[in-house]
This record gives structure tokens, sequence and C-alpha cells, in this order.
């Protein structure tokens, strides 16, 4: 019996193509997470303002919410960017958990401000808020909602070919901050009609929707770091690659899961045993460049086994 095992090895080529893509990655992730610290900076300096000069609790509410943006974008920011980061011999398979990680903090936090914006709503019907009209109010609010979703849209045109988890969610985290500036304005305008009280219904119902958001943000990004198994479909699409290969009679021992954002891939292959060991090098590494084409594939562990030897006749069929 003749088993081999073989490892992908690329060319200097291919690696300094993937090295400039990495680097290319890393700016725009860079750019765009920058672009999330300075947006909400200004927002919360225009909304503070605006709250403290006419005791707008909304106002006010709305950029302490921001506050805690700057901090998961700063994070983001400084953590986030480690995933480009080459393997080390501390992380010999890379980085790629701290991008979901980053994602899950993002996460943790929207949670979080979602559950005291749902406490303050609850408060103003209890209580009653207490704020001075000015159309200086609405003109913060129109502000911080143009300033939300310009840079909502960069982050969500940079992560098209980024890819980013740690970007999606804080593109969720802007597209949020707009809802709970769409609940203050409503608030400000019904203190102008003498309906006060609009500004807490609409804050409690905006408060679940940004709670429900990051729950599914958490809910995602746990996936990624306990290294679940990916949908149905993409497994079926790996093992399809593997048995396509003119050279493979037979696919065993699959497993395909998650390490970080990008997929792991290991299975036993069943060759020819009469194979030459170029030839057999030959067939793995066409085999391994056909996965990694596949979208988020990343490491690929496979095992060569001669066809026809039974030492597998009660493996389970992937």
């Amino acid at each position: 019996m003749r088993t081999v095992r073989i490892y992908f090895a690329v060319s200097d080529t291919a690696v300094a193509e993937a090295g400039l893509d990495a680097d290319r990655e890393r700016r725009g992730f860079t750019r765009a997470t920058v672009v999330n610290v300075v947006g909400n900076a200004v927002k919360i300096v225009v909304e503070a303002a605006a709250g403290l000069a006419f005791g707008s609790v909304a106002l006010l509410a709305d950029a302490a919410h921001s506050v805690a943006d700057l901090v998961a974008s700063v994070v983001v920011l400084v953590w986030g960017r480690s995933v480009y980061d080459d393997p080390d011999e501390t992380h010999p398979h890379g980085h790629q958990r701290v991008e979901p990680l980053a994602a899950l903090f993002v996460g943790s936090v929207i949670v979080l401000l979602g559950l005291n914006l749902l406490y303050e709503s609850a408060l103003g019907l209890i209580e009653g808020p207490s704020v001075d009209f000015s159309p200086l109010l609405v003109g913060s609010l129109v502000f911080a909602m143009a300033d939300m979703y310009l840079v909502y849209w960069y982050t969500v045109r940079v992560n098209t070919t980024v890819g980013s988890s740690a970007l999606d969610a804080l593109a969720i985290d802007c597209r949020n901050d707009i809802y709970t500036s769409i609940a203050a304005l409503a608030g400000v305008i019904g203190v102008f009609f003498g309906y006060p009280v609009l500004d807490a219904l609409a804050g409690g119902l905006v408060s679940l929707l940004v709670v429900y958001q990051g729950v599914e943000i958490g809910r995602e990004n746990v996936s990624y770091l306990i290294g679940a198994a990916p949908s149905d479909e993409q497994c079926r699409a790996v093992a399809d690659v593997l048995r396509s290969h003119s050279a493979v009679s037979g696919v065993h021992d699959l497993v395909v899961f998650y390490d970080g954002t990008d997929l792991e891939v290991e299975a036993h292959v069943e060759v020819d045993g009469e194979l030459t060991l170029i030839e057999a090098h030959d067939i793995e590494t066409d085999l391994v460049t056909s996965l990694r084409d596949l979208e988020d594939v990343g490491d690929v562990h496979l095992h060569l086994d001669p066809a026809g030897i039974g030492e597998w006749k009660d493996a389970t069929e992937e």
C-alpha cells in the first residue's frame, strides 16, 4: 500500500500576486474604517452641540450612541487590520479569526446600545421629554443622517472588493444610526406639533430593530469563530470540484469548515496507486488550485490514497 500526502506549493509569481491583492484589500479596509471614525466623530460634535444648546434628550442620546460607534470603529481599525498579516510562529494559520471577532464586538455594542435606547424610550413614555424646539435641531439631524449615509455608502462600496465581515458590521451600524436619527427627528417634529410622546414611541420601535440586527451580526460571526460548517451548497461545490477531476476515482473523509471567514477543506482523494510522485503532485496541485478558485476557500489539505484497497470501506461517502 502506498499513501501519498502532498501539501500545496505555489509559484513565486502566485505568491506575489496574492500579496498585492492582500495589500490592496488592507488599504481599502483601512480607508473604510478611517472614514467610519471621522464620520462618527463629526456626527457626535454636531448633535451634542445642538442637544446641549436646546435641551434635546433625543439628540444627546443619538450622539451618545455614536460615541460607542466611534469606539467600535477604532477597535476595528486597530484590531481588524491584523487579519491581513502573514502567518507567523504564534499564528501559523494566519489571523482570519480576528475579523469575525472584531465584528462580534461591534454586534455586541449594537445590542447594548439598542437596549439602552429602549430603556430611554420607556423613560420618555413614563416621564415625558423636555425640549425646546429649534430649526437647528432639525438641521443637525438632517446633517447627521446625510453624514451616516455617505459613510454607509462608502463602506459598502469598499466592502464589495474587500469582503470583510467587520466592515459589513460597521455598515449595518451606520444604517442603524440613520434609523435612530430618523426616530430623533420624529420626536423633534412631534415637539413642534405638540406631541412629544412621538419621540419615545419612535425611539422604542427603532431600538428593537437595532437589537435584532446586533443579534444577527453576533450569530453569524460566532459561526465563523467556532469553525461551523458552511451551507450544503458550498459543501457540494467542494465535492464536485474534487470528483470532476479525471484522475480522481473517489473522495472520502471530506470536511469543510470555517477558519475565521475563510473555508478550510480537508479530504482523502483516491487516485491510481501506480502514479509517480510527480504525477501525484501535479494532480494534487490541480485540485487545490481549483478548490481555491471557489469563493471563500482558503487552506486546502488533501491526502492522496491509492484507489481500490478498501481501507475506507466503512467510511461514510461524502
